[in-house]
């Protein structure tokens, strides 16, 4: 399966032009349809790779852990009356 590559340089143009607004004290940001569909196709890209991750990161933990044995021995102690 190939996964789609997102730009981020596309991401990173966004970041600098709010910057750039914010710093110059501008109210606001204007995008165009295609920048606004440009963000949010490579935003989308990126959370759903990131959560892809998380999930085989958390399977993989879980494989792990279900594997894993403890032992626990008790000897009675001492301290307690």
């Amino acid at each position: 399966m190939q996964k789609d590559k997102f730009n981020t340089a596309v991401i990173d143009e966004f970041i600098r032009k709010v910057k750039q607004h914010d710093t110059s004290k501008q109210k606001e940001v204007r995008l165009d349809i295609n920048q606004a569909k440009d963000i949010v196709f490579n935003l989308a890209l990126l959370l759903n790779r990131l959560h892809g991750k998380l999930e085989d990161h958390i399977l993989t933990a879980k494989e792990e852990s279900a594997s894993e044995v403890i032992q626990i021995t008790m000897d009675g102690g001492t301290g307690w009356k």
